[in-house]
């Protein structure tokens, strides 16, 4: 068998409808355009988001809901009862990494949810007052890593701020 043999199976390849070529045939007269309107002739195209003259949805819709504050700083959020099933004594980013607890690159918060029943040293990001009093409180101790230089807040002569 050759290039050249090839043929599609019998019956898969159907002829397009010749539209517009007379009365005779099947799609003839108004080829299935319908009768008048702008789609009927000529290219019968109109601009994206045109409705014919009705004031259009993007200019009917209020503008500007809300805000996306620029220099967020998203955390993600560990609990003290989470810290307590995984056994650790020393909890730091990398060590909540290996476990498959946090992403790579995140920013670690503490927080209070559940309880301690022994000492840890934990070293995140950011801690909640109550997960902080209640680590300290089973005889473990806390250490806030700095921020990322990318996350930091805006200093005062940036150019974002002074827009």
């Amino acid at each position: 068998m050759k290039i050249h043999d090839l043929q599609p199976a019998p019956g898969s390849n159907k002829r397009s409808k010749r539209k517009g070529r007379g009365i005779a045939g099947k799609g003839g007269k108004t080829a299935g355009r319908g009768t008048k309107g702008q789609h009927s002739r000529g290219r019968g195209k109109v601009r994206v988001g045109f409705e014919g003259g009705q004031l259009p949805l993007a200019q009917r819709l209020p503008k500007l809901r809300g805000f996306n504050n620029p220099f967020r700083v998203e955390y993600q959020a560990i609990n003290l009862d989470t810290l307590e099933e995984c056994g650790l004594d020393e909890v730091t980013p990398e060590a909540l990494l290996e476990k498959g607890l946090v992403s790579k690159g995140a920013l670690v918060k503490i927080l209070g949810r559940g309880e301690l029943t022994r000492s840890v040293t934990v070293s995140a990001h950011a801690f909640s007052a109550s997960a902080e009093a209640a680590i300290t409180g089973a005889g473990g101790s806390v250490t806030k890593l700095d921020l990322p230089f990318s996350v930091r807040p805006a200093a005062q002569g940036n150019a974002l701020t002074n827009r």
